[in-house]
């Protein structure tokens, strides 16, 4: 725990280590706390892709943590990011939330369902059969097809399990033959623009998350420091069926706060 408490970096999951629903988890407020307190750089690193950082602030906000939106990176930012280093200018088919187009448009890319660069899927409650359809086609016709994340699952505040981007992705990829490239976690692309956001090195940072298939695996091929926390996805059970394994296992976050003192 004394290496995890001398990391000047923190790259955090957010629904299932920072809170679940509308609720806050045990302990987040006094880990928060702790990070401004020792002056540490911190970043809420999401594979959501619906949410702006502005609209994350504000759900933090209501749950009764202050923290300013540039701290929130989402797998939409990345999305948008790679894609305009790869096509600036781009044309882009998108099946998500505001949260994907309003990346998109910030990145200077242009939203186009006739003859597009790139078709981007994202989660979404609006994902419907004629989108399907056309996505298919404009992927048969040439353009790239891109996830903005890999989770295949999400819970609800219920417990129920649902279905995330890489399910909604794969009648396409089915479909058209085309395999997608997902740029949210564990693609190393995400973190690795996080720590540099962070401005510190991989080895001065840590990643805490709640997945081992996306926080824990992407955290370990950046080189960072890897802590799951208990109080989302994975359990000690599964944790030990993965072929590799975080440095550190904890109830939750508050267990950081609490070493601290």
């Amino acid at each position: 725990m004394e290496k995890l408490l001398a990391k000047k970096g923190f790259i955090c999951d957010m629904d299932g280590v920072i809170y679940h629903g509308s609720q806050l988890l045990p302990g987040v407020q006094e880990f928060v706390e702790w990070m401004h307190r020792e002056g540490k750089q911190y970043l809420f690193l999401t594979n959501n892709s619906g949410k702006t950082p502005r609209e994350l602030r504000d759900k933090l906000a209501r749950m009764g943590l202050d923290v300013d939106e540039s701290h929130f990176y989402t797998s939409s930012l990345a999305t948008a990011s790679f894609i305009a280093s790869q096509t600036p200018g781009a044309k882009v088919f998108a099946i998500g939330d505001p949260g994907l187009t309003h990346a998109l448009y910030e990145k200077g890319l242009t939203l186009d369902d006739v003859d597009p660069d790139y078709v981007v899927i994202g989660e979404t409650s609006s994902y419907t059969y004629d989108n399907i359809c056309k996505a298919v086609k404009l992927v048969a016709k040439g353009a790239r097809l891109i996830g903005t994340n890999y989770d295949l699952t999400a819970p609800m505040d219920n417990g129920v399990i649902i279905p995330a981007c890489r399910a909604l992705v794969a009648p396409v990829e089915l479909a058209s033959g085309k395999n997608a490239y997902y740029v949210g976690k564990p693609n190393p692309l995400m973190m690795r623009t996080g720590l540099d956001l962070l401005g510190v090195h991989s080895q001065e940072a840590a990643m805490i998350g709640d997945r081992m298939d996306t926080d824990i695996q992407g955290g370990i091929e950046c080189g960072l420091d890897t802590v799951l926390v208990l109080t989302g996805v994975s359990s000690r059970e599964t944790a030990a069926s993965f072929p590799y394994r975080p440095r550190l296992i904890l109830d939750g976050v508050g267990d950081i706060a609490a070493a601290a003192h």
